[in-house]
């Protein structure tokens, strides 16, 4: 028998003693419940073995259990002492994420699980260490210069790179996922680095190569979450096997990228008048290693969260006309108001702050596809919920923003049907709470690019709208394609989104 056969012969051996443990453990725990007299629990019973059948459909599963409990909250119980909260309750979640935000921070196991790939950076950070990373950020974020820097690129990517090739594309199948990635990558470069790695172009092999690692670094990180246990994944990275050993690799293309960017930057002195974000962070006399963590974060929020936001939503509107027609009205309507004509690509701040209807529909898919759709957290000290669910310390808690959107108690008896108009009073986008829409996060650690991240999808989705009518193609013999989750850091479609482009009669206008 080799070695590596040995191995995981050893390692299936250490996986039965401790499944066999674990059952040990839960049949304990139901036994004895570590919440306290009075208050209420509702585990996951036999929560392993469920886990380890139904990891590939995670999200699904885990809604559906909670949906089952009375208060759309469960406890579960995994080996090493590991206690766990999941909720979907809005109530459960203003409680963490506002009320008593100082008990839930990341958590050690969180910044562990991605500090090789983001390291110290905002969305990987706790306490002084986020709060001085967060102040710098949020006056940054709130400027004029950087709205404006930041719709100005968009214009450019859509007009030189995103329309040419769509263009180019017509009649023919493209992966419109990879697409809109490609496009959110470049456009982001350029408000982290001011760079233009030019994935969208036709002359980006080194800033694909960078995307390629980034993307593979971000998936190969996630998938640490899904160890049923945590030991494996750092036996694999200690050995140098698998997947740890590709996500080392990814890792030292995005780190080394990154560092020859910032260090060119930092000898060249950057101008004052430069809007992008590196240039912001470098006069602060950061280390050139925070720096890169800063930059990968943000990199990882732009690109990820608006391409995932916006392949949901292209997705539902191929087989909505309805819908579709209902945005196509509102731009000719906005249009009609300011004078413009369909060849003038541009929008303006206001008139997509106009766009009400558009806001809707792709708010809407982001209640039912989320970005982000689980977000962890740690409990420092003991804590009740306000549903009545005990939380142990140093237990995590997860809020499952993919199971809020499908909550009854939440949205009603249609919480699965897509419908825009239930976020419009009198024609006008409704904001709703952040608690009961976690998708830009609430309380203190509000997503600052939110605003910002409406400008880009808005202006992406009007343009292409208005421009293409796309048809999902189904994959073989199926009559209709329906996507599979890929779980990364952020909620992507597994093999892309092949669509057929046809263009419109832009003479309606």
């Amino acid at each position: 028998m080799s070695t590596l056969e040995e191995l995981f012969s050893f390692q299936s051996l250490i996986f039965l003693l401790l499944l066999s443990l674990h059952l040990y453990l839960t049949y304990s725990y139901l036994r004895n419940s570590p919440n306290k007299p009075g208050f209420k629990t509702y585990p996951m019973v036999g929560a392993l073995p469920e886990f380890l059948n139904n990891r590939h459909r995670f999200l699904d599963w885990t809604t559906r259990v909670l949906r089952n409990c009375p208060t759309n909250t469960s406890v579960f119980w995994r080996p090493g002492k590991v206690h766990g909260i999941i909720t979907a309750n809005p109530l459960n979640v203003e409680h963490m994420l506002k009320t008593n935000f100082h008990n839930y921070p990341k958590g050690d196991r969180f910044i562990q699980l991605l500090q090789d790939f983001l390291g110290q950076g905002i969305f990987n950070s706790d306490a002084d260490l986020w709060k001085v990373q967060r102040k710098a950020a949020s006056y940054e974020f709130n400027t004029k210069s950087l709205r404006n820097f930041v719709l100005e690129n968009v214009v450019v990517e859509i007009h030189t790179r995103l329309l040419p090739i769509l263009s180019t594309g017509t009649g023919s199948v493209v992966d419109l996922q990879d697409v809109l990635e490609r496009f959110a990558f470049d456009n982001v470069c350029k408000l982290a680095f001011n760079v233009d790695p030019a994935c969208l172009g036709s002359n980006g092999t080194t800033g694909a190569e960078f995307m390629q690692a980034f993307e593979d670094a971000a998936t190969l990180s996630s998938g640490r979450f899904m160890y049923a246990f945590p030991i494996f994944w750092r036996i694999k990275r200690f050995l140098g096997l698998g997947s740890e050993r590709r996500l080392k690799e990814a890792i030292t293309t995005v780190h080394k990228f990154a560092d020859n960017i910032i260090r060119s930057r930092m000898e060249a002195k950057p101008e004052k008048s430069e809007q992008d974000l590196l240039s912001r962070f470098i006069g602060n006399e950061n280390s050139p290693e925070f720096l890169r963590d800063i930059i990968i974060s943000f990199i990882l929020a732009g690109r990820d969260s608006t391409s995932s936001a916006l392949s949901w939503f292209f997705w539902i509107l191929s087989s909505r006309p309805d819908v579709e027609q209902s945005i196509l009205k509102e731009l000719q309507t906005i249009r009609e108001r300011y004078g413009k004509k369909i060849e003038d690509i541009t929008y303006s701040f206001n008139q997509l702050r106009e766009m009400h209807y558009l806001q809707a529909a792709i708010s809407e898919a982001m209640r039912l596809y989320p970005p982000v759709p689980v977000d962890m957290k740690a409990c420092l000290k003991e804590d009740v919920l306000p549903d009545g669910t005990f939380v142990g310390k140093d237990w995590s808690v997860t809020y499952h923003t993919y199971a809020m959107g499908r909550m009854e108690s939440i949205w009603g008896n249609n919480c699965d049907q897509y419908m825009p108009e239930r976020w419009l009073e009198e024609g006008v986008c409704r904001q709703e709470s952040a608690f009961r829409f976690p998708i830009f996060h609430a309380g203190p650690r509000m997503c600052l690019g939110k605003d910002m991240a409406y400008i880009q999808m808005k202006s992406i989705a009007a343009t292409v709208i208005e421009r293409f009518h796309m048809e999902v193609v189904a994959d073989g013999d199926d009559d209709k394609f329906i996507p599979q989750h890929l779980l990364s850091l952020t909620l992507r479609m597994k093999n892309g989104l092949p669509v057929r482009l046809t263009q419109r009669q832009i003479d309606i206008y």
